[in-house]
């Protein structure tokens, strides 16, 4: 009788609790990104990358398999059919971020879990991944102070405070498989879901008898949307290989559970009392919000074992972007990435850093946000590495990737935000060819 072995059963069970208790901070983390640029749409939107694809500037529309080493690019679910082994990532990221106008600057710093992510190969041309990661992050908190009054006599100082907080995650199934001998075809069943707060409180500055008022919408989310893919490779000798890649989202319909709370309240010597009064709440209001439609296009060049270049346009529908039946005034969206890897020598023994995997990309996106008649841009330069780890066992092999990225959303011009950032991301990535073999016992 066949059963499987003793030491594959204890890696599933450690990895299913690893993996629980990870999956379980992720949804349970607080969001406290300092980002004004998220208080549109569904905040900054984070994109379904691992560090390794991150790091060359987030090509991956056609990034298949180009070394022994299995990576999951859940971007493009067509190529789950190139792993061969059990591929389990893990990751951490972290943001400082500086926001800066024309008179003041201010620093901020974030880290979380990032994404938990598990694939294996179900036939020898097919593979089925599934994992969670970060969708959206929302998180601001910002002030505008003015003078209202017809004269002097009456004029009163007023301050505006918007704040943000929350954000969406991704939970997704997919499964790819390869036909012949060049076509590769893939799509994700995903479940996004989360919470977006937002609130905006009127205060009267040097008044101690004036009432304050705060109005606070409260998004909860839920609902299943798909993403697709296809690779196409055509070979120029055993080793190098042009790849032409396609992945889409469609554009779906979540549900939301739209709560709206309007109080009024006394501020102090700048400290908040208690609420006088609720003025208005609105719980349980069932509504829809729904997503564009995305595109992203591909191409890549590979030599095996070696080096890998490539680059994508994309491009989304985000004027389509609705909030219980209302348009949020987004604009369409479109960007290029451009990058690569390169790795000396993938099986030097005595030089450690031959076998490292160099990355660097760059990456620009105008983004669905449009303040003062300008566009919001944002752009990135990437790098980062592969660090391969020591073996612990026969058939199984570890690597650490890291990943930086040094971008800019926004600038001075017409009185508006720049924000500066570099994001950190860390992932350990394992490949275990024994996994869910079955062995007799003697």
């Amino acid at each position: 009788m066949k059963l499987l072995h003793y030491n594959m059963y204890q890696k599933l069970k450690y990895t299913f609790a690893v993996g629980l208790l990870l999956t379980s901070l992720a949804v349970n983390a607080q969001v406290t990104i300092q980002s004004p640029y998220s208080k549109f749409g569904v905040g900054n939107i984070k994109g379904t990358l691992l560090p390794q694809l991150r790091a060359m500037g987030g090509i991956s529309t056609a990034v298949g398999k180009h070394t022994f080493f299995n990576n999951i690019n859940m971007q493009n679910p067509a190529s789950y059919a190139t792993i061969n082994t059990t591929t389990l990532d893990l990751g951490l990221s972290g943001s400082y971020t500086e926001l800066k106008n024309n008179s003041l600057t201010e620093t901020s710093f974030n880290a979380n879990i990032a994404h938990v992510a598990l694939a294996f190969p179900v036939t020898k041309t097919s593979a089925l991944s599934f994992g969670i990661l970060p969708y959206s992050e929302l998180g601001y908190n910002f002030k505008n102070t003015t003078n209202v009054g017809n004269t002097t006599d009456n004029q009163k100082t007023v301050s505006y405070l918007y704040t943000g907080e929350g954000g969406l995650t991704k939970a997704y199934l997919g499964y790819g498989k390869r036909f012949g001998d060049h076509l590769r075809l893939g799509a994700n069943i995903e479940y996004v879901f989360g919470n977006l707060i937002e609130s905006r409180s009127t205060e009267y500055q040097n008044d101690p008898g004036s009432v304050n008022s705060r109005i606070q919408d409260k998004n909860s989310v839920g609902g299943v949307d798909f993403s697709y893919g296809a690779q196409y490779d055509i070979r120029l000798d055993n080793k190098t290989t042009i790849v032409l890649g396609y992945s889409g989202v469609s554009n779906s319909t979540l549900n939301s559970k739209q709560e709206r709370y309007v109080t009024q309240y006394i501020t102090a010597n700048g400290n908040e009392g208690t609420a006088l009064d609720t003025v208005l709440a609105v719980a349980n209001n069932q509504a829809k919000l729904k997503l564009p439609l995305v595109h992203n296009f591909g191409i890549a060049i590979q030599k095996n074992d070696k080096w890998l270049i490539g680059m994508d346009y994309r491009m989304g529908k985000w004027s389509d972007f609705s909030i219980a039946g209302a348009q949020e005034k987004l604009q369409d969206t479109y960007g290029f990435s451009v990058g690569g890897q390169l790795t000396p020598d993938f099986s030097s023994i005595n030089n450690y850093f031959k076998r490292v995997e160099y990355r660097m990309g760059f990456q620009y996106d105008k983004t669905y946000i449009q303040m003062n008649n300008q566009d919001i841009k944002q752009m990135a330069v990437t790098f980062g590495l592969g660090l391969p780890l020591s073996r612990l066992e026969r058939g199984s092999f570890y690597k650490m990737n890291i990943t930086a990225e040094l971008g800019q959303r926004g600038s001075l011009a017409n009185g508006l935000l720049q924000e500066r950032y570099i994001n950190f991301h860390l992932g350990f990535t394992l490949n275990d060819s024994k996994w869910f073999q079955r062995f007799k016992f003697d």
